[in-house]
Parts: structure tokens; C-alpha cells; sequence
């Protein structure tokens, strides 16, 4: 039986995904190389008049218990791919990253339906790279043909909160991972923590080894962002660089950190 209050948070939400009143943010990524703006992570988010705001972390699992999660999939993909067009058309040129539930991929035909979004739209389908958390992948060895499917597209696929599973070294063997995304639980004492050095430079030597792309998450000090950069990250996020922002922030926010990655270089 489902809690009063549980219902009341299920209700809002069925209704406001049919009605459309959830809306899209996206932090940026940057690389290390030379500061650019790499790609943004599409993060969905809940503003409820009743209720307030509502975290991922209470409506995306009440999603997945109760049959939901793959319109909010479709709803969230399709509103990432429209806005990547703007964007390009803007001049904006980067990446969409997008956090898929591991239920999805049970459907062996949900590879070809997010193709068929990519192409509606005329998206590149290299320009998409779905997340996983590593917790997720726990089953997804059984699901090796789905996600070899999207790799087959040019879909890129990549390995969030990477450290912190026993099995993170399995998963890199045995899925067909483009990108790892090194837990922020390791980033946040870089400065401090010796060990923490060097988890992270290991991490990235090894990816590099594998021909994985890195990506440190939870970035929010220059001491931070300069370790990265001289371990060869090759992209980094965090509040340092950027907090969620709204599709018409993007540009506002890329001539900025133009300014402030041009003054970290110098120091």
C-alpha cells in the first residue's frame, strides 16, 4: 500500500509530466586541455506549487517503482535533443549527457528508438553520451546486447560515480564504456589527501590505457582543478566551473568562463 503522502508526491508528478511542467537544467563540463566547453549533463528537475522542489532522488525512483521512467526518458531526451539545436544554431557546439535508468535498457528496441529520436531531429548520434551510475550496472552485464547496440550507433556511453562499487574494474572490462566519471568522494580532498592523489591519477592512467575518456565530478576549488589538469584529465564539473544553469544562461556563462579559465592558465 502506498504511503498518503507517497501518493499525493505520485499524483503530482504523473501530472506534471503529462502536463509538461517539469523543465531541464544543464551543467556544464569543460575540458582540460584547453578550458572549452566539452558537454552539459541534462538534469531534469521538479518545481511542484504545492510542494516546492522536488530532488531527482525522491521522483526518479518513485518513477521506476511505479512505470513511469520511460516517459520520463522519452519526455527528458527529446526536450535535450530540441534544446542541443538551439544551441548548435547559436553557435554553441558540444555534447548532451543524459542519465538513463538501467530499467530502460532491458528493451532490446530502446537503442533503436533513441536513434530514431537523434535522426527525427537531425542530431548527431555521436553527440549523445547516456550515463549509468555504477550502482546500476550491477545487472547490466546481463544487458550487453542493449548497450552494444548504442555503442554500434556512435552513442557514447559512460560510467558515472566510478570508485565506489566493488565491481568498477569488471564493469570497465566486460561493458562497452566510452567515458568514466570519477565519484566526487575522491575529488573533494585532492588538495589534502595524498591517497586521494593518488586514486585519481591511477584512475586516469588506467582509463587513458583503456582509451576511456575521464571525467571528474564535484570540482569546486582551483587547487581541485589544477591537480586534474596536470594528472591529464580530460574533463572536469563541478561548482567551480558551473551550477546547473537554464538553456539561456549557456552562453552567458561560456564567455565567462572563457575570462576565468584564460585567468587560471596565467597564475
Amino acid at each position: 500500500m502506498i504511503a498518503a503522502s507517497d501518493l499525493a508526491l505520485l499524483d503530482g508528478f504523473e501530472r506534471a509530466l503529462i502536463n509538461e511542467r517539469l523543465h531541464m537544467v544543464y551543467q556544464p563540463k569543460v575540458s582540460l586541455a584547453d578550458g572549452s566547453l566539452k558537454r552539459v549533463e541534462a538534469l531534469v528537475r521538479w518545481d511542484d506549487p504545492k510542494l516546492g522542489p522536488v530532488p531527482p532522488s525522491r521522483f526518479v525512483p518513485m518513477a521506476e517503482r511505479h512505470g513511469l521512467i520511460d516517459l520520463l526518458t522519452n519526455w527528458g531526451l527529446t526536450t535535450s535533443l530540441h534544446q542541443w539545436l538551439e544551441w548548435r544554431a547559436a553557435g554553441l557546439d558540444l555534447e548532451i549527457a543524459f542519465n538513463i535508468s538501467a530499467l530502460s535498457l532491458q528493451y532490446l528496441d530502446f537503442p533503436d528508438l533513441v536513434e530514431r529520436m537523434c535522426r527525427a531531429l537531425d542530431v548527431p548520434a555521436e553527440r549523445l553520451v547516456l550515463e549509468l551510475t555504477e550502482g546500476a550496472t550491477q545487472p547490466l552485464v546481463k544487458l550487453m546486447d542493449t548497450l552494444t547496440r548504442f555503442r554500434i550507433k556512435g552513442i557514447g556511453l559512460a560510467l558515472d560515480d566510478f570508485g565506489v562499487g566493488y565491481s568498477s574494474l569488471m564493469q570497465l572490462k566486460q561493458l562497452p564504456f566510452t567515458d568514466i566519471k570519477i565519484d566526487r568522494f575522491f575529488v573533494k580532498d585532492l588538495a589534502e589527501s595524498n591517497d586521494s592523489r593518488v586514486i585519481v591519477a591511477a584512475i586516469i592512467a588506467m582509463a587513458h590505457g583503456l582509451g576511456l575518456t575521464v571525467t571528474a565530478e564535484g570540482v569546486e576549488t582551483e587547487g581541485q582543478l589544477r591537480f586534474l589538469a596536470e594528472a591529464k584529465c580530460d574533463v572536469a564539473q563541478g561548482y567551480l566551473i558551473a551550477t546547473p544553469l537554464a538553456p539561456a544562461e549557456m552562453a552567458a556563462w561560456n564567455a565567462d568562463w572563457a575570462r576565468r579559465w584564460a585567468k587560471f592558465r596565467a597564475a
